[in-house]
């Protein structure tokens, strides 16, 4: 069961990548709102990331050790 909803999940990106690509060259309409809808989900995660970001100049490489 598990395996049958990640192939889901997987085909769902999948398909959702080829629809913003095929957005950018110019496709059909309803792949130019495919492409948005996906876009328009992402943009609270690419915003999040932007904002969690501290100036502190911490790479994460854990050189105290």
């Amino acid at each position: 069961m598990f395996l049958l909803v990640l192939s889901v999940v997987l085909v769902l990106v999948v398909g959702g990548c080829v629809c913003v690509v095929r957005a950018v060259r110019g496709g059909p309409r309803w792949v130019r709102g495919v492409a948005r809808a996906i876009l328009a989900a992402g943009e609270p995660l690419r915003s999040s990331r932007s904002s969690g970001r501290s100036g502190s100049g911490d790479d994460g490489s854990g050189g105290d050790d």
